[in-house]
């Protein structure tokens, strides 16, 4: 059994890279495996689709944003399907709920309750590869419901757990997971395997090669991931379930990579007055209610003793989250010049080295951090956007990451299976599409 998951960059817009995918997937069927594919929109097709939605209403519903920008992935899906057909290799093109995903909750925001996969097993049955539109699924209702940002990542991940695949191979523009953003530091070295509650930090920090809800979903159900370039043969990165992973000796460096996320704005949340009484729980549980993810959370008092809540969301959030917040009584504000950097790792509290180290850093580099945030996986800052790039760069130099392979990586067989290495923190398939569009 083969899982395959090729984003849009890979995919391409042209005949050309449509049939380079095609002939990969060609290989791997010839070679006796029982192969599922699921595709994302092609190219930026996504994005014309969003431009072509706000040229037919200034506020498209969701419900028929969702039935529009589904369309992507099913034309990928028919495509390539074509293309095999086309080289003697007998495929069939599923919709997300022809292939049997149901999803709940909100347009563009829809979670797998669960997946029915028999057309796709009677597929492989007839020794067809049956390829799927990911990013999507159908409610009760039978109305399409997109899966949000990294849809076809975690559509990808939920059919390997439904079939008892061991692995799912994610291919991609980039060749695995770096221990910085190659584009930002040029000395970022390659991830030959990292542990899945690792990535899990790094993609929720910014990594976005894999999506967060993917990551979760596999460590959950123990399928390792394989990050490859669809362009080369380089061995890649391999997430390993964390139950098959050995443990990180005291001896390691704790600090396996830097991420960063540029999207994120900072939200300060004060009391109106000195004698105000004590507040903020209030305050958080209308923002879960309105699902806004809080991040970087620290409780302050000025020295005129007002005292209140500083933390990060993500950018597209803060309409939702001001709405919210004004109706409060508290002093709201809002910084949207700001980017969050994170060392991310295992163990890190334990060292109490490594707080120290992040931050003096930073401010050796002329950085000031605004507010700081700490597990034992990962330590975050928010800066200035302006400097987020010398940030990473600084705290990329502090912990060596670039003088050798990342320490506390796990160099086992498992490794050497993946095919691609660069860029792992790095924009990758799935980049910003804006406000209105979920990337799938």
């Amino acid at each position: 059994m083969r899982v395959l998951k090729f984003g849009g960059t890979s995919m391409g817009a042209t005949p050309e890279r449509l049939a380079q995918i095609a002939r990969r997937v060609a290989e791997v069927r010839r070679q006796g495996y029982a192969t599922v594919v699921v595709v994302s929109a092609r190219g930026d097709s996504t994005d014309r689709l969003v431009e072509e939605a706000l040229t037919a209403a200034a506020v498209p519903p969701p419900r028929e944003l969702d039935q529009l920008l589904a369309t992507g992935e099913a034309r990928s899906a028919a495509l390539l399907a074509m293309a095999l057909d086309d080289m003697g290799v007998s495929a069939l093109s599923l919709l997300g709920g022809q292939a049997g995903f149901e999803v709940s909750g909100a347009h563009a925001d829809g979670r797998i309750a669960r997946i029915d996969a028999t057309k796709v097993r009677q597929a492989l049955a007839r020794g067809q590869v049956a390829v799927v539109a990911g990013f999507q699924g159908v409610n009760e209702a039978g109305d399409v419901i997109t899966l949000g940002r990294g849809g076809s990542d975690t559509s990808a991940v939920a059919l390997a757990v439904e079939l008892d695949a061991e692995c799912c191979e994610i291919y991609t523009d980039v060749d695995g997971i770096h221990s910085a953003d190659p584009r930002l530091v040029p000395d970022a070295q390659p991830i030959p395997s990292v542990r899945n509650s690792v990535m899990a930090e790094m993609a929720y920090a910014g990594a976005r090669v894999l999506h967060t809800r993917a990551v979760e979903l596999a460590g959950r159900a123990g399928v390792d991931i394989r990050v490859r370039s669809a362009f080369n043969r380089r061995p890649g990165t391999v997430v390993v379930s964390d139950w098959k992973g050995t443990q990180m000796l005291e001896s390691d460096d704790r600090v396996i990579a830097v991420a960063h996320d540029p999207d994120s704005a900072r939200i300060t949340m004060g009391a109106a007055s000195s004698d105000a009484p004590p507040f903020g729980a209030e305050g958080f549980s209308l923002l879960a209610e309105a699902s806004v993810t809080v991040d970087v959370v620290t409780r302050f008092t000025d020295r005129s003793g007002r005292h209140g809540w500083d933390f990060t969301v993500a950018r597209k959030d803060v309409d939702a989250a001001m709405s919210v917040l004004t109706a409060f009584p508290c002093e709201v504000a809002v910084d949207a010049r700001v980017a969050k950097v994170s060392v991310v790792g295992a163990g890190l509290l334990s060292d109490p080295r490594c707080a120290g180290r992040m931050l003096t850093a930073l401010v050796a580099s002329g950085i000031e951090p605004l507010s700081i945030a700490a597990s034992q996986a990962r330590i975050s800052a928010t800066v200035r956007d302006a400097d987020c790039a010398r940030a990473v760069s600084a705290l990329h130099e502090e912990f060596l990451l670039g003088a050798v392979a990342s320490p506390g990586v796990q160099t086992g067989a498992g490794a050497g299976a993946g095919t691609g290495a660069q860029g792992a923190v790095q924009a990758g398939e799935n980049g910003r599409l804006g406000a209105l569009a979920p990337t799938p």
